[in-house]
């Protein structure tokens, strides 16, 4: 089961174990990592799962999508790393996954 570490804005850390398939936002949420609400569900229309990467994993995790990018456009802490963690699928190449949480989220 690959493991995500997610980084709160004041450096406490949440590693969980999430299954493949799963986005990365309802691993969070499965775990009850804080700063992660997902308003919308996963459904790519509200940005309150905004996860900036960390840069060894950008090219793993990848781009974000057009609909991903419009709504990651509103967001006040937008930057180079940033991703909706319900855009993101958890996989095996994602074992070790970081990702840190923005500080207006909490």
């Amino acid at each position: 089961m690959p493991k995500i570490t997610f980084i709160e804005h004041n450096g406490t850390q949440h590693t969980v174990d999430a299954e493949v398939g799963q986005s990365v936002m309802q691993a969070a949420m499965d775990n009850l990592v804080p700063g992660i609400d997902a308003d919308c569900g996963g459904e790519c229309s509200c940005a309150t799962c905004h996860v900036m990467v960390n840069s060894d994993w950008l090219a793993k995790v990848g781009a974000p999508n057009d609909a991903e990018d419009s709504m990651l456009d509103l967001n006040p802490e937008r930057e180079q790393s940033s991703r909706l963690s319900c855009q993101m699928t958890v996989s095996d190449e994602l074992d070790g996954l970081i990702v840190d949480l923005p500080e207006f989220q909490f």
